[in-house]
C-alpha cells in the first residue's frame, strides 16, 4: 500500500475505533483491553475497563432512592425529586444525543466506502488469513502436543456457553412432542384456554383439531425448518406454531397465558436440568418484551419467580421484537415513544425503588442485557437522520429503521446503567441480532453501540467493517445451521474465515426446536462444524473459550473458575490450559497478531504527525514571528 494511502487509511481506522470507544465507555459495556491500551498510546484518556466480576453483592433489597423519572424525546430522564421534575433537579446521567449519534454514523458510513481504506483493510484481512495458515503449518503439532499433556481436560469437559438461543425454541422437536403427549395424558381436563368467554380444556382443544395423543408425531408437529423456509422468514416464524396452530404456541411456549405459562416453565426447567446434567454447557436464553403494555415486565418476572425458572447454568437476555408497525396498525400503540416507555420505565422504577416490583428486582439479577430481533431483510422505507420524527411524533404506519430502534435502546440502556451503578446494581449490555441480512448500516450501528452481536454474516461483504470488528474484538455469536436454513448455505458460511483471521467468534444454536435433532444441540453445532470445516481440537476449544469470554455475568468469579484466575488480562498470561484446553501458543499468536495490527496503524498515524511537526519546524518562523 502506498505510504500516503496507508496513513489515510490508518487515520480512518483509528477514528472509527475512537467512535466505538466513546459509545461503549459511556454505556459501561466492555471494550477490548488490547485495543484500549493501543488507543491510549495516541493520547486517549485511560478507560474505565470493567469486568463482569465487579458486580456488587446486594443480599438485602435496597430502600427507595426517592428519585422521579419521565421520558423526554424518547430517552428516560431521572430527577432527584418526584414532585419537581425539571432541569434543576435532573441527575447527570450522560448519553450521546441524537445529533452526535447521526454525525458519527455519517462519518462511519463515509469511511466504509472509502476506496483506499477498503483496499488497505482487504489486504490486512488477506494477510491475517495467510499468517494463520503459516501459524498452523509451523505450530499445529505443538498445539496438539500441549493439549495431550493436560490431564483430565478435553473438548467435552471445557465450559461452553450458548450465547444466542431463544427460550421459546430452546427444546428440540422430540422434547416438545414428548411434553405435549404427557400433558394430554396427565391433564386432559385442565382449562388451558378461553374461547368466546368459555374455558376450553386441553382435551377439547385437541378434539377441535381432530387429534389424539396417539396421532401426534414429529411430522404432524411440523416445527422443523426445511428447504421451504430458505429466504422465507414469514414461513420460518410460522414454524413456532405446533401443528400450524397458534393456540398451541400460546398454551405451550408462552409465559403469559390462561395457565400463567406453567407448561412453558416446565419445558424450560427440563432443558435447564439437561444443562445441569451435562455440567459443562451453559445458555443465555432470550425472553421477549414487546412494549405493548406497561405490565409486561411484571408478568414476565412473576412467571420466572413463581415457577422458579432458575438455574446456575442459565442467564437471561431480553429481546425486543421490532414490531411497532404491527402494534400501531392494531391500535395498540399511539406512537413509538409509548413503546419505549412500556419497555424502559418499569426498569427505571424498579431500580429507583426495588420494593415497587420485588419480583422484577429478583428477576433482573439474572438478566444480562438486551437484544433487538426481527427479520433484517424487510425493506426499510426511512433513512435515520435529523429529519426523522422524534419517537413521540412517530405515528406513521411504516416501521422505524433498524438504527432508530438501536439508538433509542442504547440511549435508554446507557442512562439505566449509570443509575444502576449509582445504586450498586449490575449493568446491562446490548447484544442485538445484526448483519444476518439487510443493509450494511445495521453492522455500522452494531459496531458503534453493541458489546457483541449475533450472526454478522454480512461482514464477509464489508472488508472495512470486518477489519474494525477484528481490531475491536467484538464478539460474534454465529449459528451456521440456522443460517443454512434461512439465509446462507453451510459451505458458504464465513465462520472458518472469521476464525482464521482472529475475529472473536463463537458457535451458538439460535433455535434448537427448528434446526437441531439431538438432546445436546450445542454439541451438535460443534460436531457438524468440526466435520464440515475440518476444525482441529484447538480450534474447537478456542471457539468454546470465546463463548465464555463473550457471555454475560454468571455467578461471582465463575469465569475465573472456568477460564483461570487471570482471564481478564492480556496475552498468554490470561490463559490457563488446565481449564480451557487452549494451548498458550494459540493465545499468544492471537494476542501478538492483534498487537502488531494495532501498532501498524498507530505507527502510521504517529509517523505522519511527526512528519507534519518536522515540516512546520523546517519552514522557520513565519513573517512577524521571531
Amino acid at each position: 500500500v502506498p505510504f500516503t494511502d496507508l496513513v489515510d487509511a490508518a487515520k480512518c481506522v483509528v477514528k472509527a475505533l475512537f467512535i466505538r470507544e466513546k459509545y461503549i465507555n459511556r454505556s459501561m459495556q466492555s471494550f477490548c483491553k488490547t485495543t484500549a491500551h493501543a488507543l491510549q498510546e495516541l493520547g486517549m484518556k485511560p478507560l474505565d475497563l470493567r469486568v463482569y466480576d465487579d458486580i456488587p453483592e446486594t443480599p438485602n433489597m435496597p430502600l427507595d432512592a426517592g428519585y422521579g423519572c419521565k421520558m423526554v424525546d424518547g430517552v428516560v430522564h431521572v430527577y432527584t425529586k418526584k414532585n419537581n421534575m425539571d432541569k434543576s433537579t435532573e441527575l447527570d446521567l450522560p448519553y450521546p444525543d441524537l445529533k452526535e449519534y447521526i454525525a458519527d454514523m455519517n462519518v462511519m458510513m463515509a469511511l466504509i466506502i472509502n476506496g483506499p481504506v477498503k483496499s488497505f483493510c482487504y489486504r490486512r484481512l488477506q494477510y491475517l488469513s495467510s499468517k494463520f495458515q503459516m501459524h498452523i503449518l509451523l505450530n499445529e503439532m505443538k498445539e496438539l502436543a500441549a493439549q495431550k499433556k493436560v490431564p483430565h481436560r478435553d473438548f467435552y469437559n471445557i465450559r461452553k456457553v450458548d450465547t444466542h438461543i431463544h427460550a421459546s425454541s430452546c427444546m428440540n422437536q422430540k422434547h416438545l412432542l414428548r411434553f405435549i403427549k404427557k400433558a394430554m395424558k396427565k391433564y386432559p381436563e385442565e382449562i388451558v384456554h378461553i374461547e368466546h368467554g368459555r374455558g376450553q380444556t386441553l382435551k377439547e382443544v385437541f378434539e377441535s383439531m381432530n387429534l389424539t395423543a396417539f396421532d401426534l408425531s414429529v411430522d404432524t408437529l411440523d416445527v422443523h425448518a426445511d428447504r421451504n423456509t430458505f429466504h422465507r422468514f414469514d414461513k420460518f416464524n410460522s414454524k413456532y406454531n405446533p401443528i400450524g396452530e397458534s393456540i398451541l404456541r400460546e398454551i405451550f411456549i408462552k409465559t403469559d397465558n390462561h395457565i400463567e405459562g406453567i407448561y412453558f416453565a416446565h419445558i424450560v426447567k427440563e432443558v435447564m436440568y439437561d444443562l445441569e446434567e451435562s455440567k459443562y454447557q451453559n445458555s443465555e436464553l432470550r425472553l421477549s418484551i414487546y412494549g405493548r403494555s406497561r405490565d409486561e415486565w411484571e408478568k414476565l418476572a412473576q412467571w420466572a419467580v413463581k415457577h422458579r425458572v432458575y438455574s446456575d447454568n442459565v442467564r437471561w437476555l431480553v429481546q425486543v421484537p421490532r414490531l411497532f408497525d404491527v402494534y400501531h396498525t392494531k391500535k395498540q400503540l399511539a406512537n413509538f415513544q409509548e413503546m419505549l416507555e412500556n419497555i424502559f420505565l418499569p426498569l427505571f422504577e424498579v431500580t429507583i425503588n426495588p420494593h415497587s416490583h420485588p419480583e422484577l428486582h429478583l428477576f433482573l439479577e439474572h438478566v444480562v442485557g438486551f437484544d433487538s430481533v426481527d427479520d433484517e431483510s424487510k425493506p426499510e422505507h426511512h433513512i435515520f437522520n435529523l429529519d426523522s420524527p422524534l419517537p413521540a411524533d412517530w405515528t406513521e404506519e411504516d416501521n422505524p429503521p433498524y438504527s432508530y430502534y438501536l439508538y433509542y435502546t442504547y440511549a435508554n440502556m446507557t442512562v439505566l446503567n449509570h443509575l444502576r451503578r449509582r445504586r450498586g446494581f449490575h449493568t446491562f449490555v446490548l447484544r442485538p441480532h445484526c448483519g444476518e441480512a439487510g443493509p450494511i448500516h445495521h453492522l455500522v450501528s452494531g459496531f458503534m453501540l453493541s458489546e457483541n452481536i449475533s450472526h454478522g454474516l454480512l461482514l464477509r461483504k464489508a472488508p472495512v467493517l470486518q477489519y474494525l470488528y477484528y481490531l475491536a474484538q467484538i464478539g460474534i455469536a454465529m449459528s451456521p445451521l440456522s443460517n443454512n436454513s434461512l439465509f446462507l448455505s453451510y459451505h458458504r458460511n464465513p465462520l472458518p474465515e472469521y476464525l482464521s483471521r482472529g475475529l472473536m467468534v463463537s458457535l451458538s444454536t439460535d433455535d434448537p426446536l427448528q434446526f437441531h435433532f439431538t438432546k445436546e444441540p450445542l454439541m451438535e453445532e460443534y460436531s457438524i462444524a468440526a466435520q464440515v470445516w475440518k476444525l482441529s481440537s484447538c480450534d474447537m476449544c478456542e471457539l468454546a473459550r470465546n463463548s465464555v469470554l463473550m457471555s454475560g455475568h454468571f455467578t461471582q468469579n465463575a469465569k475465573s473458575y472456568w477460564l483461570g484466575p487471570s482471564y481478564s488480562k492480556e496475552g498468554p498470561e490470561s490463559n490457563d490450559i488446565r481449564r480451557t484446553n487452549v494451548p498458550d501458543i494459540r493465545v499468544a499468536y492471537r494476542s501478538e497478531t492483534l498487537s502488531e495490527e494495532l501498532h501498524l496503524i498507530i505507527h502510521a498515524v504517529r509517523t505522519e504527525d511527526s512528519a507534519d511537526e518536522e515540516d512546520s519546524l523546517s519552514m522557520g518562523p513565519l513573517p512577524g514571528q521571531r
